[in-house]
């Protein structure tokens, strides 16, 4: 709306309506001299027509500013103990207020504007504030890259994203270093290897081969000895280098180098956005009222559209999706193509679990618990046997030997008892 008492007296605006009802001038004539709309224009003129006697432009306030301030000031406080109950709960990745957040939500449920400044000065009044607190040394190894492609950060958070549903959840994510482009994030309710395996056949699928994966020291990715003894079976003279884990043997097929972080501080570039999506996420969650996974994961999905196309990085000064664009048109890249590595015949002998056994006197061989016979297979035979997860319910087996695919079995998962699935 058009503030018409500032720029015209009620007389005037009279004047052009009694010109127009007498047909002394025309409709679009009006609404330029008043800068208004042609709705605007027949709201006014209505008005007019109603009670030419009492009609008046000049701006009515129906409510008192000390009414007005004393009920937005209810909005505020309302929000700021939302937040404050969320950074009170551990268990609930989010330590700091956000004003901003507070902005949007606010003009959302109550159809008011407040500015940030406004927020900031109440939350500092009513003790809804936290200082930053100790600046934290810097990292004490920092990755730089000059290519997308070139370093892919990988990593888990396991949190209690949505509030209301009790229930703690790992979100996986992978983001490319040059662009930060989130190339992947799925939220899960059980960490296994197969579940990291499936964001590498995501982004690979999706992109190509990259140079090399930066993970964390986790078992998933990396054998250390000691720690990770039970996971294996080893003989002593096997070097903890000489043992790979199935993420690694993936990586290994596929010609990418994994490189694990030194310290947690390394990983500052995927922390960041980490906190970012977290933040906004669990806000959005519980403000939803949201209990299913299903239903968390859409809103991280929109979550991460907006990280992606919509948020300048305070950082590269880019938004995401556009540097990486940027990157692959001047040829900034080192991604590869993905092929299927010979002499493996589909993505399913690669994105899998690997387990090599041998079959006994009748051709048969046990996975875990389960007893199977193998097309084309020898007595004590080696077979190398690689699952692949078709879905929740169901995996694909599929049988190789001296570089040649065997035999191929659909079966159930939970046939399969010893697997993490």
């Amino acid at each position: 709306m058009k503030q018409l008492h500032k720029k015209f007296s009620t007389e005037q605006v009279i004047e052009l309506l009694e010109k127009y009802e007498g047909e002394k001038v025309e409709r679009k004539a009006l609404e330029e001299i008043l800068d208004v709309s042609k709705a605007h224009f027949f709201r006014l003129l209505q008005q007019y027509r109603a009670d030419k006697e009492n009609f008046s432009i000049g701006y009515k306030r129906n409510i008192a500013t000390n009414e007005i301030e004393d009920e937005v000031d209810e909005f505020i406080v309302e929000e700021l103990k939302i937040q404050k109950r969320l950074i009170d709960n551990t268990e609930i990745p989010i330590r700091r207020y956000n004003y901003s957040y507070a902005v949007g939500e606010i003009l959302r449920k109550y159809k008011v504007k407040v500015s940030l400044q406004t927020i900031i000065n109440r939350a500092k009044l009513w003790g809804y504030y936290k200082n930053k607190g100790k600046v934290h040394k810097a990292h004490d190894r920092v990755v730089y890259t000059n290519s997308t492609g070139d370093l892919i950060q990988h990593d888990s958070s396991y949190h209690l994203f949505a509030p209301l549903s009790g229930e703690r959840w790992y979100l996986i994510t992978s983001i490319d270093d040059y662009s930060r482009l989130l190339l992947y994030a799925r939220l899960i309710e059980a960490e296994s290897s197969i579940e990291h395996i499936k964001s590498l056949e995501k982004v690979f699928l999706h992109h190509g081969f990259p140079v090399r994966y930066y993970v964390d020291r986790h078992s998933i990715f990396e054998y250390i000895p000691g720690r990770d003894d039970n996971l294996f079976h080893k003989s002593y003279y096997v070097k903890a280098s000489e043992i790979d884990t199935q993420w690694q043997q993936v990586l290994n097929d596929c010609n990418v180098r994994s490189e694990p972080a030194l310290s947690p501080q390394a990983k500052g570039k995927v922390e960041r956005p980490y906190q970012w999506i977290q933040d906004h996420m669990v806000r959005r969650c519980d403000s939803q009222k949201i209990v299913k996974i299903e239903d968390a994961q859409e809103i991280l999905d929109e979550e991460i559209e907006t990280y992606n196309y919509k948020i300048v990085h305070s950082t590269t000064k880019e938004v995401p999706y556009y540097r990486f664009k940027r990157a692959l048109k001047e040829g900034n890249s080192l991604w590869r193509k993905f092929e299927v590595p010979k002499p493996f015949l589909s993505k399913k002998d690669i994105f899998c679990l690997r387990f090599k056994r041998t079959a006994d006197g009748y051709r048969t061989i046990s996975l875990k618990t389960k007893k199977l016979q193998v097309n084309g297979l020898n007595p004590y035979d080696d077979v190398d046997v690689r699952v692949y997860k078709l879905n929740n319910q169901m995996s694909e087996l599929r049988f190789w030997r001296n570089q040649r695919l065997l035999d191929t079995q659909i079966i159930q998962n939970d046939s399969l008892k010893g697997i993490n699935f």
